[in-house]
């Protein structure tokens, strides 16, 4: 079944809102086998809205349209969708009812023009919404296709598709369609063109399952998909693959599916026994945030420093004087005396330190914006057992330069940070 998806509002034109009904539907429809191959946003225009049904039906068997079902003039869709499927509107009288329930027991006095939200297409389907007054519909169109329309507001989108949609298509597929399994592995640490020439020879010949890399913010990841009745057939079928992508470049995956880059390193932690301090300047706290965004970080993470100013660097680090002097706070020196004095100062196994130049200003022609100095102390410990790899103790920095705006260099700076925290728990920090 292949699918198209529209979604009506010039506020989704203008930016005025996020869709997310965009991303839940083609998840949803992918989980249930159904291929999405378009997706148009249209303003609130009856001729482009009616232009647009009009290819979609063309070119797809299942065509979802959410938004404009409610009572105003410019809540077209019901009115559009009608004409587009050759089914005159007609006012459903149960609706009606349930409509003026729906005011009463609010205390409300129904407006003349929520009536139109009543008015039902001959032949379709109505779908009850338990969130709000305007009622799903299902158009059926020619042939065996159909027009499924759905409220805007996600929160009253989402109980209809999985109450009435989701099923209507499951039994329409057989009840077990070919569902879309992916794996999704997350790397650090190697850029995307990197990995993806390393991959070369698998790509080229990819049939079934498929490799798709997506550069993120300081990662890349690659999503592994293929389709079968149920995941245990599907991760079956993909794990080959992913054992020779993992040959391949396991020093550089941190994670798969949901695991993000701060879980990672904490799960690192906990299962050495191990704690880990921050000391921050140029991220502002960044780097302890999304340590502590993670449920259980209190088991690794106790103290993390925000030394934005020198006097703070000194006063609340150690970090000499003439040090910041003689190097400025935006280099190796500085932040190897940062992660020393937060790793003293508090007690932990581990610290790590970031100290930049974020911009849009402060950079010079030695140290440009995006110049950011990391640095990362430990105390080191001995192996115990078999499997336990000894860690050594002393310092270590470097500096690299980072890309974007201001936001965008502190979150890859945040990434760089957990990445070097990472490289030495797994023994590959040089």
């Amino acid at each position: 079944m292949i699918a198209e998806l529209v979604f009506v509002g010039t506020e989704l034109l203008l930016g005025e809102i996020l869709n997310t009904n965009a991303q839940y539907l083609s998840r949803q429809l992918a989980q249930l086998g159904v291929d999405v191959y378009h997706q148009v946003v249209v303003g609130d225009n009856a001729a482009r809205l009616r232009a647009v049904l009009s290819q979609a039906l063309s070119r797809s068997d299942l065509v979802i349209a959410s938004g404009g079902l409610g009572p105003t003039d410019d809540d077209i869709t019901r009115e559009v969708a009608a004409e587009v499927t050759g089914r005159p509107l007609e006012l459903d009288p149960q609706l009606l009812a349930q409509l003026e329930i729906w005011f009463a027991r609010r205390g409300r006095r129904m407006a003349e023009n929520n009536r139109r939200q009543c008015m039902v297409p001959r032949g379709a389907r109505v779908l009850p919404n338990d969130r709000g007054t305007a009622p799903g519909l299902m158009i059926p169109a020619d042939g065996d296709k159909v027009v499924i329309l759905l409220p805007g507001p996600p929160g009253e989108l989402r109980p209809m598709f999985e109450a009435h949609v989701a099923p209507y298509l499951a039994a329409r597929s057989g009840g077990r369609p070919l569902r879309l399994v992916t794996r999704t592995l997350r790397f650090v640490g190697i850029g995307e063109s990197a990995l993806a020439d390393g991959l070369r020879d698998l790509m080229a010949t990819q049939t079934d399952p498929t490799i798709a890399p997506y550069a993120k913010v300081a990662e890349v990841h690659l999503r592994l998909a293929t389709r079968a009745a149920d995941e245990a057939e599907g991760y079956a079928r993909i794990a080959p693959l992913e054992a020779e992508i993992r040959s391949r470049f396991g020093r550089f995956l941190y994670g798969s599916d949901e695991e993000t880059l701060p879980q990672a390193v904490g799960r690192l932690l906990a299962e050495r026994g191990m704690t880990l301090s921050t000391a921050e300047s140029c991220t502002g706290g960044l780097v302890a945030k999304w340590i502590t965004d993670v449920p259980g970080s209190s088991r690794y993470f106790g103290t993390g420093f925000v030394t934005y100013a020198n006097e703070a660097k000194v006063s609340l680090l150690g970090v000499p004087e003439e040090l910041l002097s003689a190097h400025g706070a935006v280099s190796e020196p500085v932040a190897r005396a940062m992660a020393e004095g937060a790793l003293q100062r508090s007690g932990a196994d581990v610290a790590v330190a970031v100290s930049g130049i974020a911009g849009p200003d402060g950079g010079t022609p030695e140290k440009p914006v995006g110049t950011v100095c990391f640095a990362l102390a430990a105390q080191g410990r001995q192996g115990a057992g078999p499997d336990a790899a000894a860690l050594p103790a002393g310092a270590w920095a470097e500096t690299v330069w980072l890309h974007g705006d201001r936001d965008g260099v502190r979150e890859r700076a945040a990434v760089h940070a957990l990445a070097m925290v990472r490289r030495y728990l797994l023994g590959y920090l040089d």
